[in-house]
C-alpha cells in the first residue's frame, strides 16, 4: 500500500480483548498464537450462505410477546442482552428462556445474515461451537487447522462481518463471555442463563417468570389438541392441570406431549393420577417434585411402549446434558436401529430432543432421574442408569485393535460426559479404569487451559486414591496437588489453601523436606498465600523456596529461576523494590544464558507454578488411556514448569 493510499485510507479502530486493526496484515498474532496471512484474508472475503444458521427447529412459544419485544428493543438499541431465571423457581431450568431465545432467532431470521446457535455452559463448550461455525465457512482450511486457530479464525470473521447474532446458551458463569462481548462489537450478543446476577452493566437482563395462566392454559391445549379447537370442558380441565404443574413451561410441555401420545387420556383424568403421585416423589424443590410427578405417570406408559427407552433415559441422566451420540448409547452388538427408535419414543414425549445424531436432555429432569427410587418394590434405576453409563463411556475411550488410543476428537467429544459422570460419582463407589479416564481427561482438559472445568475430575480421582491407596500415598499427594491446584486457578482460594497446606506437611513427611515434588507444593502454597494477599507467610515460603531449590535442582535449573522469579515479584507486591528489582535482574541474565534470548514463554511479573497434571505413566502432559489402563493415573510427579 503505498504512503498515499496509507493516507486517504479510512481510520481503522480496535477495541476489546483479542481485537486486531490494520490496512495490511501478513500474520496475525494473538498471545502465543499466530494465523497466517491466508488465514486472515478468507477471513475478510469469505461471506456466508444467506441465512446460514445451526438453530434447532422453531418451537411453539405462547405468551412471551412482552419478552419478545424486550429483546428485540434492547438487542436492536443497546446491542447485547441476557435472558436470566427468576429465583421463583430456584435456580434450575425449565422456566422457558432457551424457548424463547430460539423464538427470537427465528422470529427475526431474516434481519440476520448469519445466526449461530453456541452451547456455552463451559469456556470450552463456547470454542467447540466457534469451530463448528469455521468448519462450516471454511471446511477444507479447518479440516487442517488445529482447534485454537479454528477459534481465532472464527473470531475474525465475526469481527470483518456484520449484522450477525450468537445465542449463547446455558451460560453458568457471565466472565465467559467477554472475550467475545467484549471484542466482537458488528453483531448481537443474546445469552440465556439461570444466573441472574454478574453481568456486565452494557448486558440488561430479563427476569423470565412462570407463564400467565391463560398462556399456561392455551399451551396446553395447543400441545394437546393440535389445531383442533377445544370444548370449553376441555379448555376448564387444561386450566385445572395448569394449575397443578405450576404454569412451569417444563411441566406443561411434558404433560402436554404425553397426552397427545395418549389420546385416551384426559387432562382430567391425569390431573387426578398426578395428585396420587405426590406422596411418592422425592423430597425437593416445587419444580423438582413437579417433573417428578410427571415423571412417575409417563414412566408407565414408556415401558410399555418401549422398555429400551428408559433404560436409554436412565443412561442419559448421568451424562452432559447436550450434544449426547447416539452410538454413546447403543451398547455394544446392539441394533442402532433399536437405539434410534427408543429415542424417537422419548422425543415423542418430549423427555429429549433428538438431532438424529445426538440427543440433548433437560438438566431438571436430569435432577429428577438421578434421585433414588422412593419405591422399594422397584430395581434401583438410578443406579443401573450410572453403571450403563460407566460402560459406554469406558466402551468408547478403549482404543481400536492395532491403535494405542482413540483421537483427541473422540476425547473432545467424551470429555463432557465424562466430567458430567465424576461430578456425580458415589461415595465409595471403585472403578480402577473409569478413574484412569478420569485422570487423563483432566489431565487434557488442564494442558488446554481448562483447570476450572476439571474440579469433578480432579476430585474423584483424588477420592479414588484416597479410597485405595491411602491418604499418604506418593499419587495420593499428586492428585491431592491437582486438585488444590484446579481450586487455584477457579480463583476458590478457601479450598485450594487449606489443600496445599495439607499436602505440603504430607509431602515433607513421605518424600522429604527437598524433594523435587516438596519444592513444588511448597512453591504453589506460597503462591496461593500471595494471591490471597497473605504475603507475610508467601515471602518467607518463596525464599525457602529458592534456597533449596538451589540446592537441590541447581542454580539455574528453570523451575530455580521460576521460583526466584516468583519471589521478586513477591517482594515487588509487598513494596521492597530494593530486592525484587535485583533478583529480577540476576533472573533475567540467567534465563537469557539457559532458556536463550528468544524464548518464547518469558515469565511475567505474575507467574506462578501450576500444580502438575495427572496422567498415566508421568505427569505433565496428557495420555490417552491405553487398552489396559492402571488403576493409578501416575508413578511420580515432575516438577512444574512455570507458564503466565
Amino acid at each position: 500500500m503505498s504512503t498515499d493510499e496509507v493516507a486517504s485510507a479510512p481510520e481503522i479502530q480496535a477495541a476489546g480483548q483479542g481485537s486486531i486493526a490494520a490496512q495490511q496484515i501478513r500474520d496475525a498474532y494473538t498471545g502465543d498464537l499466530v494465523l497466517p496471512a491466508e488465514a486472515l484474508q478468507a477471513a475478510e472475503r469469505v461471506t456466508a450462505a444467506p441465512g446460514i444458521s445451526n438453530l434447532p427447529p422453531s418451537p411453539l412459544c405462547l405468551g412471551r410477546q412482552e419478552e419478545l419485544t424486550w429483546l428485540r428493543r434492547t438487542l436492536t438499541e443497546q446491542r447485547e442482552g441476557a435472558i436470566t431465571q427468576s429465583g421463583a423457581v430456584h435456580g434450575l431450568g425449565g422456566i422457558g428462556k432457551s424457548t424463547l431465545a430460539l423464538y427470537y432467532a427465528h422470529h427475526y431470521r431474516g434481519d440476520y445474515k448469519l445466526i449461530w446457535w453456541i452451547n456455552a455452559a463451559s469456556p470450552d463448550e463456547i470454542e467447540s461451537s466457534l469451530t463448528d461455525l469455521t468448519h462450516t465457512l471454511v471446511p477444507d482450511w479447518a479440516g487442517t487447522a488445529g482447534r485454537a486457530e479454528q477459534v481465532a479464525w472464527a473470531k475474525q470473521w465475526l469481527a470483518w462481518h456484520p449484522d450477525w447474532l450468537l445465542v449463547y446458551d446455558n451460560v453458568e458463569d457471565p466472565d465467559d463471555l467477554a472475550p467475545y462481548t467484549g471484542a466482537l462489537h458488528r453483531g448481537h450478543h443474546l445469552a440465556t442463563s439461570r444466573r441472574a446476577t454478574d453481568w456486565p452493566d452494557s448486558a440488561p437482563t430479563l427476569a423470565l417468570g412462570n407463564l400467565d395462566p391463560d398462556d399456561a392454559t392455551s399451551l396446553l391445549c395447543r400441545l394437546v389438541y393440535k389445531d383442533e379447537a377445544p370444548t370449553p370442558r376441555q379448555k376448564a380441565d387444561a386450566r385445572a392441570l395448569a394449575v397443578e404443574l405450576g404454569y412451569f413451561p417444563l411441566a406443561i410441555r411434558q404433560a402436554g406431549a404425553y397426552l397427545a401420545r395418549n389420546r385416551g387420556v384426559g387432562l382430567d383424568a391425569y390431573r387426578r393420577r398426578l395428585a396420587s403421585k405426590l406422596t411418592k416423589t422425592p423430597r425437593g424443590k416445587d419444580t423438582e417434585r413437579t417433573i417428578a410427578r410427571i415423571w412417575n405417570v409417563t414412566i408407565h406408559a414408556l415401558e410399555e411402549a418401549d422398555p429400551l427407552a428408559v433404560e436409554l433415559l436412565y443412561v442419559a441422566a448421568w451424562l452432559a446434558p447436550d450434544s449426547i451420540p447416539h452410538a454413546l448409547l447403543t451398547p455394544p452388538d446392539n441394533d442402532p436401529d433399536d437405539t434410534a427408535e427408543a429415542i424417537g419414543t422419548l422425543a415423542a414425549y418430549s423427555m429429549v430432543t433428538d438431532t438424529g445424531t445426538t440427543l440433548s436432555i433437560h438438566r431438571l429432569v436430569q435432577t429428577v432421574l438421578r434421585a433414588p427410587n422412593t419405591d422399594d418394590t422397584q430395581p434401583p434405576r438410578h443406579f443401573q442408569g450410572r453403571e450403563r453409563a460407566e460402560q459406554a463411556l469406558l466402551h468408547h475411550l478403549t482404543p481400536p485393535p492395532g491403535k494405542d488410543s482413540i483421537t483427541d476428537d473422540q476425547w473432545d467429544r467424551l470429555t463432557p460426559h465424562l466430567v458430567a459422570l465424576a461430578a456425580g460419582a458415589a461415595p465409595g463407589h471403585h472403578s480402577p479404569l473409569l478413574t484412569n479416564a478420569y485422570a487423563t481427561a483432566a489431565s487434557r482438559l488442564h494442558q488446554q487451559g481448562h483447570a476450572t472445568r476439571a474440579i469433578p475430575l480432579f476430585e474423584a480421582t483424588l477420592a479414588q486414591y484416597e479410597q485405595v491407596l491411602g491418604d499418604t500415598h506418593r499419587d495420593t499427594l499428586a492428585s491431592r496437588n491437582n486438585l488444590a491446584g484446579a481450586y487455584y486457578a477457579a480463583g476458590d482460594l478457601g479450598r485450594a489453601i487449606p489443600l496445599f497446606e495439607a499436602t505440603l506437611a504430607q509431602s515433607e513427611h513421605v518424600l522429604g523436606d527437598t524433594h523435587p515434588n516438596t519444592l513444588a507444593s511448597r512453591n504453589n502454597l506460597a503462591g496461593a498465600y500471595r494471591a490471597a494477599g497473605d504475603l507475610g507467610r508467601a515471602i518467607p515460603l518463596y525464599e525457602a523456596t529458592v534456597a533449596q531449590s538451589e540446592h537441590v535442582l541447581g542454580n539455574t535449573h528453570p523451575n530455580t529461576l521460576a521460583s526466584r522469579n516468583n519471589l521478586a515479584h513477591a517482594y515487588t507486591s509487598a513494596g521492597d523494590l530494593g530486592r525484587a528489582i535485583p533478583l529480577y535482574e540476576a533472573t533475567l541474565a540467567q534465563s537469557e544464558h539457559v532458556l536463550g534470548n528468544t524464548h518464547p514463554t518469558p515469565w511475567p511479573a505474575a507467574t506462578t507454578w501450576p500444580a502438575p497434571t495427572s496422567r498415566q505413566g508421568t505427569w505433565g502432559e496428557p495420555s490417552p488411556c491405553s487398552r489396559r489402563p492402571s488403576p493409578r493415573a501416575s508413578r511420580s510427579w515432575a516438577t512444574p514448569t512455570p507458564t503466565p
